[in-house]
């Protein structure tokens, strides 16, 4: 198991996790969720406190984006993975105080049957969580919350007041293209809040950076 901090210095909270392969002739064999694994590994202790409640799977369209949602009472945090096609993860700072309120990042996680490992991106509360994918595409999370559509919001992928200045160039413009193009995408999310309307909402307070936690 290897773990990957995302972005060290903007925001190490958010990991992806390397799970390895075993394969010959025939394919692969592969664990990719071990609870005793998760709980006693040296380098999962983010996650060694967390119990996962749901599990969802989804399935997109090229040219689909989703996102960004979260939710409190309780809070949600996501551990994902790509069965196949391409997601990219995009993932939000909400937490009001926080050095990097505002900013996104992306993180490329196609599915490749070829490799020696597999990956999981672990997105926690205080952050929102939303996907592109570039093609057809399934994808699969462990949420550490039960789904509670009553303490939900979503800020709008397209909002102009998001900071995109972490994300890769070539990233950012599968993005562009795909919003040019034929997106697919719900009315919630493409109507979703700026930045500057959830900086106002009075439900953001459920969400504050405290010593570098929500």
């Amino acid at each position: 198991m290897l773990i990957l901090s995302v972005c060290d210095q903007v925001m190490p909270e958010i990991k992806v996790i390397r799970f390895g392969r075993f394969a010959d002739v025939r394919g692969y064999f592969t664990e990719p969720f071990r609870r005793s694994d998760v709980r006693n590994h040296a380098l999962t202790g983010f996650l060694r406190d967390v119990e996962f409640v749901q599990s969802n799977e989804s399935f997109s369209r090229a040219g689909t984006v989703r996102g960004l949602h979260f939710q409190w009472n309780p809070y949600m945090g996501k551990l994902v993975r790509t069965l196949r096609g391409r997601m990219i993860d995009l993932v939000l700072d909400i937490r009001k105080g926080s050095p990097t309120f505002g900013c996104i990042i992306a993180v490329d996680m196609p599915a490749n049957s070829d490799r020696d490992f597999g990956e999981w991106i672990w997105v926690p509360p205080g952050f929102a969580h939303g996907n592109v994918f570039p093609e057809d595409s399934a994808i699969e999370y462990f949420c550490s919350g039960e789904y509670s559509p009553e303490n939900e919001a979503n800020i709008s992928p397209m909002a102009s007041d998001i900071d995109w200045s972490f994300v890769p160039a070539a990233l950012r413009t599968v993005f562009m293209d795909i919003c040019s193009g034929d997106l697919l995408i719900s009315d919630k999310d493409w109507n979703g809040l700026s930045l500057a309307l959830w900086q106002r909402d009075e439900r953001s307070h459920h969400f504050l950076y405290v010593s570098g936690k929500l």
